[in-house]
């Protein structure tokens, strides 16, 4: 089974909350990945997670403390999040560039996932800021240079280009709606498993020794609607998925 590091899925929300002439303000803080996490650890694999506003300062600087884990799986986290560490943003300093050492991680035979999100791939407004990276030059798919969202609030109808592929192929259909992902463009050499809408959805390819993969709309609500959530499905592709990038000799997953 894998050792899984988990990238992202946190965030910190305020509110204003005005009543009147008086007014208060209140923060929350949440998580996204607990349903992922939960899917592949009922499957055998080991799950860490390194939160969004921790992985500026707590993301490896180093190959030997990556490869660790067997896959990383990035979500919902933007580029300058490992881009600018402290000592770079704050004191000007220089730091080794955490987007090349995921492509390095990937090159010498780590699995790599991007799931989609406002901050995946090119991200709300472009923000994500994934295009023309490291990362990119690894995944099986490219990026747009714009904000890549669709979103699709009535549902989408999943489609499965590659049906007999092991990671999808006895699994429960119709797939249940998803509610929006990011645009992406499949590489010709990569594998397109499934699509949303007419768009890429799961999409496989090879790096160097290494393997990846774009999941382009959410692990967990909001985009992954709660029926998703719900479906047995998936709780079976995912742990096949993190298999499948671990180059587990697992016959469901075998490519």
């Amino acid at each position: 089974m894998a050792n899984v590091l988990i990238v992202g899925e946190s965030w910190m929300s305020q509110s204003q909350h005005i009543k009147g002439w008086d007014f208060f303000s209140s923060a929350t803080y949440h998580t996204g990945h607990r349903e992922l996490q939960a899917a592949l650890e009922a499957a055998g694999h080991r799950v860490a997670h390194l939160p969004s506003h921790a992985a500026a300062t707590e993301f490896p600087f180093e190959l030997s403390e990556l490869r660790a884990y067997d896959v990383v799986i990035l979500s919902d986290v933007g580029a300058n999040t490992l881009l600018l560490h402290p000592d770079t943003w704050i004191h000007g300093r220089t730091t080794p560039n955490r987007l090349r050492l995921i492509a390095a991680f990937v090159e010498a035979g780590g699995g790599l996932l991007m799931a989609g999100g406002y901050f995946s791939f090119q991200g709300i407004h472009g923000a994500a800021r994934f295009r023309r990276t490291p990362v990119e030059a690894v995944l099986p798919v490219t990026l747009l240079s714009v904000d890549d969202r669709v979103e699709e609030p009535e549902g989408f109808d999943v489609h499965l280009d590659a049906p007999d592929h092991p990671l999808v192929a006895d699994l429960p259909t119709p797939w249940p709606p998803l509610l929006g992902l990011n645009e992406v463009v499949v590489r010709p050499e990569a594998t397109l498993v499934a699509s949303a809408g007419g768009y890429p959805l799961l999409v496989l390819g090879h790096h160097g020794s290494g393997r990846s993969a774009a999941w382009t709309s959410d692990i967990g609500p909001h985009w992954c609607s709660p029926e998703f959530v719900a479906w047995d499905g998936y709780a079976r592709l995912w742990p096949r998925l993190v298999a499948w990038l671990a180059g587990e000799p697992h016959q469901e997953v075998r490519a």
